[in-house]
């Protein structure tokens, strides 16, 4: 774990501010996992990965 915060709704813009964090602290990372949840499958998520280089699998 390298960033947490809580929230009772983990909308997209909540989940992509502690993906930010992450990365403006440790970089990027070599393998990315988490939950298939929308919040995690959309575009400001998985843009947010790809503009640091991260590899998405699909």
């Amino acid at each position: 774990m390298l960033a947490w915060r809580l929230s009772n709704t983990m909308d997209t813009s909540f989940c992509v501010g502690v993906l930010e964090e992450a990365l403006a602290r440790f970089g990027p990372a070599v393998i990315f996992n988490t939950d298939q949840g929308s919040q995690f499958t959309n575009a400001a998520f998985t843009g947010t990965l790809a503009a640091t280089g991260v590899r998405i699998c699909r």
